[in-house]
């Protein structure tokens, strides 16, 4: 049966597609190109003198974009004020359920190798209570402007079931393929089965990264991959469809390798602007506060943005007061602002911050 945008897809093929030439040599060219991006990024990384700032804030940064693909928009800034918190606005709390999904799924990677269940897992975290596979029938994609119908997955809690158990199968094959085109191949198919009620986008997308840990391509989820994916949004969108459709998959699989290149690049050009912001700070620092000078102090200054006295004491072991006057001396010297939240009072590394949020 030919496929309809308005009925239940329960005919997806399994994976890999029959009788198709996943890696032709524009993919293994462009494979290769984003494999040496990943590598940069990764030998970046390690020169960093406190890598802390990219484990922290990476994920904060993919997820504010993960979030806005799927029109839950907050800012970086406002992720950055609450992460110990929890707190924000709906937006905020959204997003960073998506990062404390992320790390929860790489905390299960690291137990056991990626499965449905670590699909349920990020996805129970990011809509924050437990979810199952769709047992309901009636689920429709639809373009949001004008409500026309444009994909409808399958359908019935057992075929999803089986589908995502072929998925796993794939994802975890024992061929040759390219772990980067496996990916591309992999995330394809998990949205076409959409097998929870929502939340598969972002759950998708936490799947890209952990595959990529899982292979050995990154040791940690600091790649930015959702900020490319949100500047070409339309033709992400697009190109899904044409796979369903047409049967497109070697543009579908151009378009992920190059969204990781670009993505692996222009993380590796924000390293390297943290690592320059770092150092400018540091020797500033020592010459402000006797503070300055304690290696502790200046790493808990960039480990993120947003800074509490109370960070300060239990990471340098030095008393409140001790803490607060080392802040104050930042602040005085123009290298902090402060700022109050409610009754707390929080120091803002407002240079980093910028580094943090701009394009690179």
């Amino acid at each position: 049966m030919p496929w309809s945008p308005e009925q239940p897809f329960n005919d997806l093929p399994a994976l890999p597609p029959p009788g198709l030439d996943l890696e032709p040599k524009s993919v293994l060219k462009a494979t290769i190109q984003a494999r040496a991006a990943l590598a940069s990024l990764a030998q970046a990384g390690q020169l960093l003198p406190n890598p802390h700032v990219l484990i922290h804030s990476i994920p904060l940064l993919e997820a504010q974009a993960s979030s806005e693909i799927e029109n839950i928009v907050t800012t970086a800034d406002e992720l950055f004020k609450h992460v110990d918190s929890g707190g924000g606005d709906h937006a905020t709390k959204e997003a960073l359920r998506y990062r404390a999904a992320l790390f929860a799924g790489v905390e299960a990677i690291r137990a056991r190798p990626l499965s449905t269940r670590t699909a349920t897992t990020i996805c129970s975290r990011l809509q924050d209570r437990e979810m199952e596979v769709r047992r309901v029938p009636g689920t429709r994609i639809a373009n949001p402007a004008t409500r026309e119908i444009i994909y409808a997955p399958p359908e019935g809690a057992e075929t999803i079931r089986t589908k995502l158990a072929d998925w796993e199968r794939f994802v975890h094959g024992a061929d040759d393929l390219d772990p980067l085109v496996r990916m591309a191949v992999a995330h394809y198919q998990f949205e076409a089965i959409h097998p929870f009620h929502d939340g598969n986008g972002r759950t998708g997308r936490v799947i890209n990264i952990l595959m990529l840990i899982e292979a050995g391509l990154l040791t940690e989820p600091i790649l930015y991959l959702s900020r490319s994916i949100i500047a070409q949004k339309s033709d992400y969108y697009r190109l899904l469809r044409a796979v369903t459709a047409e049967g497109a998959w070697i543009e579908w699989i151009h378009f992920m390798l190059e969204a990781v290149r670009d993505s692996a690049t222009s993380t590796t050009r924000k390293i390297a602007s943290i690592r320059t912001c770092q150092e400018g700070i540091a020797e500033r620092a020592r010459a402000a506060t006797v503070g300055g000078r304690d290696a502790r102090f200046v790493s808990v200054l960039f480990e993120q943005p947003y800074c509490r006295i109370g960070t300060v004491v239990e990471h340098c072991e030095v008393s409140r007061q001790t803490a607060s006057s080392w802040l104050q001396a930042l602040v005085d010297a123009g290298l902090l602002f402060d700022a109050r939240i409610g009754r707390e009072r929080l120091f803002v590394n407002h240079e980093l911050l910028e580094v943090l949020t701009r394009p690179e």
